[in-house]
C-alpha cells in the first residue's frame, strides 16, 4: 500500500506517526497482558472460594452406622440456596449424589471422573460453569466420596469485564497523553529545523549574509558547511568579474588602437564599430551571468537611482530635463548593488537620451515577494510591435538617434531574467515609453 504523500514528504509526519505506531502497540500490548493478568487473578479468585467451600464439605462429612455419606453443615453462602443461580455443591458417595445444595433444586450435576480445578461444565438448562472436584475417603469407609463445587461462568466474566472497562479508559487517555508529549517533543525537537530554515530564507532574500550557528550541536556542522559554501561562491563571483574586466580591457584597448589608426572615411570603422558592439554584448553577458542571484545581498533602490542621477546631471541639465523620483526609502532589490546599478543605468540612460522634458521614476512592492521599478519618459516612445526588436541583441529602431550600441535594454532583459526578473515594455502616461522592471525584493 502506497504511503501518503504527507507521510513521504515529512520529516515530522513520519516522527509523529511511527511514535502513534509505537504507542499503540504498547499499549494493546499492555492491554492484553493486564487482561490476561486480570482474568487470572478473577478467575483464580472464583476457584479459591470454591475450594474453600469444597473444604468445608469434605471437613464436615461423615459415615453413618451403615457406612451411607452424612453431610456436615451447608455453606452459609447464601448464592447457594439461590435456585439454579450456578452457585452448586454436591457430594457423591460410589458414584450416587448422597447430598447437595438447594440451588440444585431437584437437578443434580455429572461432572467428569477425574479431579480437575476450575474446569468447564454446564449446569441445569446449559447454563456455563466453572468447576471444582475432589475426591476424598472417610475413616471406617471403603467407598469412593466426591465432592463437587461450581461457580457461573458468566459471574466470572462480568466481573473480568467490570475490570477490564476502566482498563481500556484509562490505556486509551494514556495513549492521548503520549501522544500529545509525542507532538510536542517532534515539535521541540525540529525546531532548531524549522529556524534554519527561516535563517536560510533570509539569506535568500537579502536580509542576512551568512548562518547563524544552532544551539544544538548536530547542525551546527551543517551551518558551518553552508556558511562555507556562501564565502566560496562570493570569491568565485569576485575572481570571475575581475577576468571579465582583464579580458575586456585587452580586448578593447587595442581596438581603440586599430579605429584610431584607420582613415576617417575607411569602411574599416563600421566593422569595429561592429566587434566592439559584440564584445561589449559578451563581456557583460558573462558578468551578468555570473552575478545571478548572489546569496546574502541586498541593495536599496533609492540610493541607487540617486547615484544614477548624480551621474547623468551634466546631460540632464543640458538639456533641461525634469526629474520625478518617487521610491519608499524601504525598497530594497534581493541582489548586489553593481546589477542594479547596471539595470537601472541603462533605463534612466536610454530615458534621459530620448526624453523631451520629463522622466518619472516610481517603484514598489507588488504585493508578493518582488518589486516593480518603473521608469518612463515623455520622449517619441515606440510601438507595440517594436518593443520586442528594442531588447533583442543589438537592436536599434533608429539609426539617427543618440549614439549607443543598442545593447542596453538587451542586457537589462538578460540581467532581470537571471535575478528571476523580467523587463517590460509598454506606452507611457507621459508619452513616451515605460520600462518596468520587475524584480526579486
Amino acid at each position: 500500500m502506497k504511503r501518503p504523500r504527507f507521510f513521504r514528504d515529512s520529516i515530522r509526519a513520519r516522527l509523529i506517526g511511527l511514535s502513534a505506531l509505537l504507542i499503540g502497540a504498547a499499549l494493546v500490548a499492555g492491554y492484553l497482558t493486564i487482561a490476561a493478568i486480570l482474568d487470572s487473578f478473577i478467575t483464580d479468585r472464583f476457584d479459591a472460594e470454591s475450594e474453600a467451600v469444597a473444604d468445608a464439605l469434605i471437613a464436615g462429612a461423615t459415615v453413618d452406622d451403615a457406612g451411607r455419606l452424612v453431610a456436615g453443615p451447608a455453606p452459609t453462602d447464601p448464592r447457594f440456596g439461590i435456585p439454579l443461580s450456578g452457585w452448586f455443591w454436591q457430594i457423591q458417595q460410589d458414584g450416587r449424589v448422597a447430598a447437595k445444595s438447594a440451588s440444585l433444586f431437584d437437578n443434580v450435576m455429572t461432572p467428569p471422573e477425574a479431579d480437575f480445578i476450575g474446569g468447564a461444565g454446564t449446569g441445569p438448562g446449559g447454563q456455563p460453569l466453572r468447576v471444582l472436584r475432589h475426591t476424598f475417603t472417610l475413616p471406617d469407609s471403603n467407598s469412593v466420596m466426591a465432592v463437587v463445587v461450581s461457580a457461573p461462568r458468566a459471574e466470572i466474566d462480568e466481573s473480568v469485564s467490570r475490570l477490564r472497562r476502566p482498563l481500556a479508559v484509562s490505556l486509551s487517555v494514556l495513549g492521548l497523553a503520549l501522544a500529545l508529549a509525542s507532538v510536542l517533543q517532534v515539535a521541540a525537537g525540529l525546531r532548531s529545523l524549522d529556524k534554519l530554515g527561516r535563517d536560510l530564507r533570509a539569506i535568500r532574500s537579502g536580509k542576512a549574509d551568512h548562518l547563524p550557528l544552532p544551539p544544538v550541536s548536530e547542525l551546527r556542522p551543517v551551518a558551518s558547511e553552508i556558511n562555507g559554501l556562501l564565502e566560496q561562491n562570493r570569491r568565485v563571483l569576485s575572481r570571475t568579474r575581475e577576468h571579465v574586466g582583464n579580458l575586456a580591457h585587452s580586448l578593447k584597448t587595442p581596438l581603440a588602437a586599430l579605429d584610431n589608426t584607420l582613415p576617417a572615411d575607411h569602411p574599416g570603422h563600421a566593422l569595429v564599430a561592429r566587434m566592439d558592439r559584440q564584445i561589449g554584448w559578451h563581456l557583460r553577458r558573462a558578468r551578468s551571468s555570473g552575478a545571478s542571484r548572489v546569496l546574502g545581498q541586498r541593495t536599496p533602490v533609492t540610493p541607487v537611482a540617486e547615484d544614477i542621477l548624480m551621474v547623468l546631471r551634466g546631460p540632464i541639465r543640458d538639456s533641461g530635463l525634469q526629474i520625478d523620483l518617487d521610491l519608499p526609502p524601504a525598497l530594497a532589490f534581493a541582489g548586489e548593488r553593481q546589477d542594479l546599478e547596471e539595470m537601472m543605468g541603462n533605463l534612466i540612460e536610454n530615458a534621459v537620451k530620448w526624453a523631451n522634458a520629463q522622466i518619472h521614476i516610481s517603484g514598489r512592492p507588488d504585493g508578493t515577494d518582488r518589486l516593480l521599478v518603473r521608469i518612463e519618459d515623455d520622449g517619441p516612445g515606440m510601438s507595440a510591435e517594436d518593443h520586442a526588436l528594442a531588447i533583442a541583441r543589438g537592436g536599434r529602431l533608429d539609426e539617427s538617434g543618440p549614439p549607443g550600441t543598442g545593447l542596453g535594454l538587451a542586457i537589462v532583459a538578460d540581467l532581470a531574467a537571471l535575478h528571476g526578473g523580467q523587463l517590460r515594455l509598454q506606452r507611457s502616461d507621459l508619452g513616451g515609453l515605460a520600462a518596468i522592471l520587475a524584480l526579486p525584493a
